[in-house]
């Protein structure tokens, strides 16, 4: 791998031209990014154990040999079993109430359709099922997007899976490595999704010191060269991204999302529990304005949150009811200025990163 740090072991591990790791939704991008020397991760926790297994073979097609990898979460304390009726149950009225005020004002058609987090209940049933299917596969990385079970993470190493834990805070990283992590991501609060409450700068450094030997990747707010090089002055072995990769012409999004995100600066994010019920780094829209409100109720935990808008996100979608409409997004978005094409992005990343190396290296 480029840019290597003395006596990091990341290379070793997974063999890539690049320490450039880039997660997305769309398979599309994943394959590009694996072919322009990268290590894409594929986010596949909202997908059915059948579709992932087709998701990760097509990846296998269109990357041969390269090294790529696939992104579940598997939080504590989930219900055991696949039981929509059962979650359904324990929402209260005021929040169904809630709701369906919103399909009203905002005009969204009642489709009979699940959305993309209520079509199954986040739970212990539905994790073991898409874990099965990910030790079967021939992705070389797992990441773990929320928590690092330990016994998933034993299942994974036996396996030959190269174990990716993702994590906001010291406390965290602990229970990774104790787990048996070979690969934490310290992603600060910049960052697009499920994030904390410490910046990247703070968290990075501190996260190094304690890893020991365990490679370190630096995610939130990775959005060009620079910070590329950042990361790596902070001791990380290369850099987590995401956001950046909305921006591609692979990813296939809606052009109207296409319009916020070039629209959005760095200070247009905003975390919420509107979506999962855990925090979520998105873009400010009229959801999470609607949701911040001071009429509205608290989100629920994960996964009744989930189930409690999950039809109603997913009919916005359908039908592209443009007041609603909204994606996940880190502070980095404001570094989004045009839709390329992955490879374009990844030339740019590394043009950059040697520019700033160099300048470096000459004072």
């Amino acid at each position: 791998m480029k840019w290597q740090p003395s006596g990091s072991t990341l290379g070793d591990q997974i063999p890539a031209e690049l320490p450039i790791f880039g997660f997305a939704h769309s398979a599309d991008v994943i394959a590009e990014l694996c072919l322009a020397g990268g290590v894409g991760i594929w986010g596949a926790t909202r997908d059915t154990p059948e579709e992932i297994e087709a998701g990760l073979a097509g990846i296998v097609e269109a990357v041969g040999n390269r090294p790529f990898g696939v992104d579940l979460v598997l939080p504590a304390n989930m219900p055991e079993l696949d039981d929509r009726a059962l979650i359904e149950a324990q929402i209260p009225e005021e929040h169904r109430a809630f709701v369906a005020q919103l399909r009203q004002k905002y005009d969204v058609p009642d489709d009979g359709q699940p959305g993309m987090r209520s079509r199954f209940v986040r739970s212990n049933e539905m994790a073991r099922r898409q874990l099965d299917v990910v030790l079967r596969s021939k992705a070389t990385v797992v990441a773990l997007g929320v928590g690092s079970p330990q016994d998933a993470v034993e299942q994974l190493k036996s396996a030959g899976k190269v174990v990716v834990s993702l994590i906001g805070s010291p406390r965290h990283a602990q229970k990774a490595l104790e787990a048996g992590a070979d690969v934490l991501v310290a992603q600060g609060y910049d960052a697009g999704g499920h994030t904390g409450t410490i910046g990247t700068f703070s968290l990075v450094p501190q996260i190094v010191d304690m890893a020991g030997g365990v490679p370190v990747l630096a995610a939130g707010g990775v959005a060009t060269g620079r910070h590329v090089a950042s990361a790596l002055m902070l001791g990380a072995a290369g850099v987590w991204t995401g956001t950046l990769w909305l921006g591609a012409v692979e990813h296939d999004l809606d052009p109207e999302l296409q319009k916020m995100l070039l629209a959005a600066g760095v200070g247009d994010t905003v975390q919420s529990r509107a979506d999962s019920g855990k925090t979520l780094r998105q873009l400010r829209s009229t959801w999470t304005d609607e949701w911040a409100a001071d009429a509205a109720p608290s989100p629920l935990p994960m996964p009744l949150q989930d189930i409690l808008i999950g039809d109603l996100l997913g009919s916005v979608d359908r039908n592209r009811v443009l007041d609603l409409m909204h994606t996940p997004a880190g502070q980095g978005v404001g570094y989004l200025t045009e839709i390329e094409h992955v490879q374009e992005i990844v030339g740019r990343l590394v043009r950059e990163t040697e520019e700033a190396l160099g300048r470096w290296s000459t004072k």
